[in-house]
């Protein structure tokens, strides 16, 4: 009897595959750059075969430097056909934190960008710039693919999470993680051959680098946009056709304010939100803006990748949830008495899928912290699961303000703060208070002069007493990380 097997998966897969199956083909174009799947095959190997020559071994770590460009893919495709592990590094990071990255890493070598190249230069670890020095680096090194044999479980990159409370942790993601993920996306946004899309999102986060790099592994082209703007994103998709686009609620808010009357996109014909919640009043703008496009709206995190989608047939129907749990994914709902909880009441969530992460990074504590014995990760967030099963997000556990003893969700604040036609983004936090305990604070980024009387008499005839603000402060922006999410760490520690 013949028993079914084959080699493990990789990311570099796809490029090893594509670039025989379709070698004219284009895979990645940046500005008037481009290279085919034959080219991103030879030079991921050239990539593979400068870092082995340089005496780095299976399971070594590489990190990687640098924003959204032609080269990123290639690297990543290299580092996993040497066997070696990718530690993606926010160019944005201050020198301290780039330092650390590497420290708790371990990484050995560092490729980085030449406009980088003085980036935590005290950390001894071998470099190469990205720009001429590279491009001879790969001239100089093998074209043959070295082909180490790769075991599917073990970690393709360590990918560092804003740190919270403390340090950043390092979320070790393995291939096979990704390479499912790669192939859902394929069913679930039609990423596969012949299909366009763009890097928008920033590739050194881990969904930004999942969404664009799955283009790829499944035989597509990728473009690279190497910073967000709403009128080079606009005239990318008509230029080069492309189909499905990732982005985040704040890429949406940005075009949004800056084009008033949004093109005909023929070719567009998927959207899909992550990173943080779509409001429903800027999900309904959407819908107007984009007509003829399938509206997505999904829900995960780096450690437990994605969890849920709402998908288009529901999207108006259920505007305010994160949809179903995804392709073999499991979910719990579980109540502050450890139990589960029912349709309509509140909990925290759970998950369970191949799409998890193996841990942190030199910390099983906080591993363990947020791992179930029999192998669910939580979210970290509060949810309302409906009856139909359709799971909404109320809330980060952490983010929960009690007040007065009674528990305050700033996200039911925040939506009725975005109906009023002054604010356009807000944030709503919990700050010390002698009397309350906690009081409810609400930052606003606003058009003109927002009073705080007239929005406390909005706010008063559509949310019950206790939920309203007791201060209003006006900013020019929101603090946002790489991924859009909104830092409120940062607005607590206003003074």
């Amino acid at each position: 009897m013949l028993r079914p097997g084959g080699a493990d998966l990789t990311i570099a897969g796809g490029i090893r595959e594509f670039g025989r199956a379709t070698p004219d083909v284009i895979a990645v174009r940046d500005g008037d750059r481009a290279i085919t799947y034959a080219a991103l095959d030879e030079r991921s190997s050239r990539v593979a075969n400068g870092l082995l020559t340089a005496g780095l071994r299976y399971g070594d770590r590489v990190a990687l430097l640098c924003g959204n460009r032609l080269e990123y893919p290639e690297i990543a495709a290299g580092v996993a056909k040497a066997g070696l592990v990718l530690v993606p590094v926010n160019p944005r990071l201050a020198d301290t934190e780039v330092a650390f990255v590497l420290r708790h890493s371990g990484a050995r070598v560092l490729l980085v960008d030449e406009v980088l190249a003085g980036a935590a230069h005290d950390v001894p670890l071998k470099r190469v710039l990205i720009g001429s020095e590279y491009e001879s680096w790969l001239t100089s090194a093998a074209a043959r693919d070295p082909r180490i044999a790769v075991d599917e479980r073990d970690p393709f990159c360590i990918a560092y999470t804003a740190g919270t409370t403390g340090d950043p942790k390092g979320v070790l993601i393995s291939h096979r993680s990704r390479c499912l993920t790669f192939y859902a996306t394929a069913l679930e946004w039609g990423l596969g051959p012949g299909r366009r899309t763009i890097a928008v999102a920033p590739m050194y986060h881990g969904a930004g680098f999942a969404f664009a790099y799955a283009a790829l592994y499944c035989g597509g082209t990728v473009s690279m946009l190497r910073s967000f703007d709403p009128h080079r994103l606009l005239d990318m998709i008509d230029r080069d056709g492309a189909q499905s686009v990732f982005l985040v609620p704040t890429h949406a808010q940005l075009i949004k304010r800056e084009i008033s009357t949004i093109p005909d996109l023929s070719t567009l014909d998927t959207l899909y939100f992550n990173a943080a919640a779509l409001p429903k009043v800027l999900k309904e703008w959407v819908f107007e803006a984009f007509p003829r496009t399938g509206i997505h709206e999904l829900y995960g995190s780096t450690e437990a990748g994605v969890v849920t989608d709402l998908r288009p047939p529901d999207a108006r129907r259920k505007a305010g949830s994160v949809g179903h749990p995804w392709f073999a994914t499991e979910v719990r709902v579980i109540g502050a008495d450890g139990q589960p909880v029912g349709p309509g009441v509140p909990g925290e969530l759970f998950s369970r899928s191949p799409y998890l992460m193996n841990g942190y990074h030199r910390n099983p504590e906080a591993t363990a912290a947020c791992t179930t014995a029999d192998g669910f990760l939580t979210s970290g967030d509060i949810v309302i699961r409906d009856e139909e099963g359709f799971i909404s997000i109320v809330d980060r556990v952490k983010d929960v303000i009690i007040s007065g003893g009674v528990n305050v969700y700033p996200r039911d604040v925040e939506e009725v703060l975005l109906t009023h036609p002054s604010v356009t983004e807000c944030a709503v936090v919990g700050e010390p208070d002698d009397h309350w305990g906690e009081r409810v604070v609400a930052y606003l980024v606003g058009q003109g002069v927002i009073e705080p009387d007239v929005l406390e008499a909005f706010l008063r005839e559509r949310l019950a007493g206790f939920k309203v603000p007791k201060q209003y402060r006006a900013v020019a922006a929101l603090p946002r990380n790489a991924a859009g999410k909104i830092l409120k760490r940062e607005l607590r520690s206003t003074p």
